[in-house]
């Protein structure tokens, strides 16, 4: 009770500290009014009159005295009425405060970043996989009217993005510099289709849009495209795995010469669109400026691949073709390759299991030569590429720019793999080089020594299930360590069971000299196990030497409790952080 007293007490004091004389403290003082009681605050005499009444020098006596009580009434009768209604002071002056220190625009946008662990930026708006929720959705909504100057919103691998999209869409009218808008598997329902699809008019500078993964597309893509406006400024479109139908490759070719624009359309990995295919490859002359075309898994018939052929002599400025995984377009090429040496420009072809035939073979042969700008090139899961009569693989030696060479499991016999190695002396660029699933290297690396020796950017040799031998593996070693191979990154020798305990010892005896390894790969195969105790130590020893090696597959190689705990103290040790995957 004594306390309370005091705490009265206390503000009694500060009260009285008050000038009334003051504004601010007339304010207060009309505030601590209402925490009297009924009976008292009905003898307080008006503040409000007394404060006003010193400038009303005009009024009569008896006129003012009525007012005064036809006033007093009043206020007698709304202080009992607010009794139920009126904050407190504290609550008063609190919404006051709060008001004035509220924050920004901007400071909620900062929190909100900072909340997600991410740097705040007023261009770029990175949330890719950041777990949002619908209330972050909603909320992020809120935020765009203060980022006038956004042009990338990233939302990807978020899940509950989906079914929350007006959210966004009806703002999207405050960030109307927008650029880039990625929404790939944001489990997108056809209600968010039909709202950004209205939302395009009041993007008129976008210019990438990814909907890639996002299921509930398929079929409904018109809802987005009937949107579109003449002249869209769109350059980046994809839509890989949206389970797009032909009726989705329809409405997209009805839009073509809406986006002139357009440099870069993925469909890839939709089954079932390959019967409009023909349909998009009409319409794909008002695009001449198209540079990347990916048809990868797109279901392509040979009268697909008929189509397109056709539409590539309006496609001077392609870059990149990629038609790979369609095995029913096998046979098609040797009636409709003839526009695919018109492509001057082609940078990267990706043909791998296309189940392309010895017909098909010899029409490439004279065709892929003749792509002068050629860089990287995979005719993977093609067993015909390896036939001894295909002139092919020696042809590559016409190719001087490539890069990229991939033509794993394609069936080469000790033949073609020698042709190979002839044109590989001529490739001085190469950096990539996959001959895995080919058992004819096994024995015969020795024919690829003088383009390796040749290769000095090389950076990634895979060498899988290649029947290699303790010979290949000493061949290799040799050359590094006589100065080639300096630029190695990534080795793969997995699946090479062929390989001798003494080729294993050997080999990581001179591991060392792989001074720029990061990936090395010596699993075996499935079903089969051996211990490593003959040349575990070595591997040890060597590792200590590879300051960049990041990741050791070692699937399948027996390791003792001793040899598991070694490895796992390694890296402490060592202070290194290797990815041990055995």
């Amino acid at each position: 009770m004594e306390e309370t007293d005091g705490i009265q007490n206390c503000q009694d004091k500060h009260e009285e500290d008050i000038p009334e004389s003051s504004l601010f403290g007339f304010v207060v003082k009309q505030f601590q009014g209402k925490r009297l009681s009924p009976e008292k605050r009905k003898e307080q005499p008006s503040g409000v009159k007394n404060f006003f009444s010193v400038f009303d020098f005009g009024r009569s006596e008896g006129k003012e005295r009525r007012e005064i009580e036809e006033t007093e009434m009043n206020n007698s009768e709304a202080e009992d009425c607010c009794e139920k209604q009126d904050p407190p002071v504290e609550d008063g002056l609190s919404h006051l405060i709060s008001e004035a220190e509220s924050p920004s625009g901007e400071q909620r946008f900062n929190q909100f970043m900072q909340k997600l662990g991410k740097k705040p930026n007023s261009k770029i708006l990175d949330l890719n996989n950041c777990a949002l929720s619908a209330t972050d959705v909603t909320e992020l909504g809120a935020l765009l009217p203060f980022l006038p100057a956004l042009e990338e919103i990233s939302l990807s691998w978020n899940g509950c993005v989906g079914g929350t999209l007006k959210a966004l869409t009806v703002q999207l009218h405050h960030v109307n510099l927008l650029k880039v808008l990625r929404l790939n598997n944001c489990r997108l329902t056809a209600e968010d289709v039909t709202y950004l699809g209205e939302a395009f008019e009041i993007v008129p500078q976008l210019e990438e849009l990814d909907l890639s993964w996002n299921s509930n597309i398929g079929g409904k893509l018109s809802l987005l495209t009937k949107k579109l406006q003449k002249g869209c400024k769109i350059k980046i479109l994809k839509m890989t795995d949206c389970n797009l139908t032909a009726k989705d490759g329809e409405s997209l070719a009805e839009i073509l010469y809406m986006i002139p624009d357009l440099e870069v359309l993925d469909l890839s990995i939709n089954k079932n669109i390959g019967c409009s295919v023909k349909v998009i490859a009409q319409d794909l002359k008002n695009v001449p400026g198209l540079k990347e075309l990916n048809l990868h898994m797109c279901g392509l018939k040979q009268d697909s691949l008929q189509g397109l052929d056709t539409a590539l002599q309006h496609l001077a400025e392609l870059r990149k073709l990629d038609i790979s995984c369609n095995k029913e377009i096998g046979g098609g090429f040797k009636d409709s390759a003839a526009n695919l040496a018109s492509l001057k420009n082609l940078e990267v072809l990706d043909l791998h299991q296309c189940c392309v035939t010895e017909e098909d073979m010899t029409v490439l042969s004279q065709v892929i030569p003749l792509l002068s700008s050629l860089q990287e090139l995979n005719l993977s899961s093609n067993k015909n590429v390896g036939i001894s009569s295909n002139p092919l693989l020696g042809r590559l030696r016409f190719l001087p720019k490539l890069k990229s060479v991939a033509i794993s499991n394609c069936g080469l016999d000790e033949e073609s793999f020698s042709s190979l190695a002839e044109a590989a002396l001529h490739l001085p660029e190469l950096e990539i080089l996959d001959l895995s699933w080919n058992k004819c290297v096994g024995g015969n690396l020795k024919l690829l020594l003088g383009a390796l020796k040749l290769a000095t950017e090389i950076q990634v040799l895979r060498l899988s299930s290649c029947n290699l031998v303790a010979e290949d593996l000493a061949l290799l070693t040799l050359l590094t360590r006589d100065g080639h191979l300096a630029r190695l990154q990534k080795l793969d020798l997995s699946y090479n069971n062929n390989i001798s305990d003494e080729g294993w010892v050997v080999f990581f005896q001179g591991l060392a000299v792989f001074k720029g390894l990061s990936e090395l790969d010596v699993s075996l195969r499935p079903s089969s196990c051996r211990g490593c105790e003959t040349w575990f130590s070595e591997l040890l020893a060597a590792l200590t030497k590879l300051p960049a090696l990041a990741e050791l597959g070692m699937q399948r190689w027996v390791l003792s409790e001793t040899q598991q705990k070694r490895l796992e103290s390694f890296n402490q040790d060592n202070k290194r952080n290797i990815r041990f995957d055995y």
